[in-house]
């Protein structure tokens, strides 16, 4: 969230967003996967003989089994940016772009922190450990930019759970300390998306540079079907 009135908002409301009804449900798990293809056999015998003396024989007989098995499980899969890879061209950033990509990614990191922590926790709801690994390649694409546009990382050499900005380390701790129960979990995991959703359509809207567009697109999209796993 960035050093906005996003942050500011939900450090005033205090736990009163964690107070929001969400139920603990568990997303699908992969089904199982049978073997593609059962053993396939083949064989011909032919057999001929001759009398030693009067008319010939011949016999010939053929056998043929075949058998095949198929199965297919399909299993909910999050989707996400892969190694932080960012495909559109550079564009340019005014001043205040640049303030609000930094924060982006301590946004991210904040995210991807505190679902580990959460699944720690509550290793049962299992979107925890899913999302965080989407926020973590949400985290590496805005990195790419931030490398990009020579912008500095404010998340560079921080330990999970640490940031350099005082409004997300308050944030941080709040919401973990408020996650007293798997449903209070799940709603401080709604906060924090409902957030970074507000955060990504303000900067989006005054972005013209094609690279980071393209990741706050994607980031956006990934933020409503977290926000969607985490208030089922």
């Amino acid at each position: 969230m960035r050093r906005s009135h996003t942050v500011a908002g939900i450090l005033a409301a205090g736990f009163t967003a964690l107070a929001i009804a969400a139920t603990p449900a568990l997303a699908a798990g992969a089904g199982p996967v049978a073997n593609p293809n059962g053993p396939n056999s083949s064989g011909t015998c032919t057999a001929t003989g001759t009398a030693p003396s009067g008319t010939g024989t011949m016999g010939r007989g053929q056998g043929r089994g075949m058998g095949q098995g198929q199965g297919m499980g399909q299993g909910t899969q999050g989707r996400g940016m892969g190694n932080g890879t960012v495909t559109a061209p550079m564009g340019t950033l005014t001043a205040p772009q640049q303030t609000a990509l930094a924060a982006m990614a301590e946004e991210e990191k904040l995210a991807h922190d505190l679902y580990v922590a959460l699944g720690t926790r509550y290793p049962s709801v299992v979107q925890f450990s899913r999302i965080a690994a989407s926020e973590s390649r949400h985290l590496a694409a805005v990195r790419t930019l931030l490398t990009r546009y020579g912008i500095a990382d404010p998340t560079a050499g921080q330990p999970a759970g640490k940031f350099a900005s005082s409004d997300f380390q308050s944030l941080y701790d709040s919401l973990l300390a408020g996650a007293t129960s798997s449903t209070l979990a799940l709603a401080a995991g709604v906060t924090v998306e409902n957030a970074d959703i507000a955060d990504l359509k303000s900067a989006m809207a005054t972005v013209t540079a094609p690279d980071v567009l393209q990741v706050y697109t994607n980031l956006l999209r990934g933020s409503g079907m977290h926000l969607a796993a985490f208030s089922r």
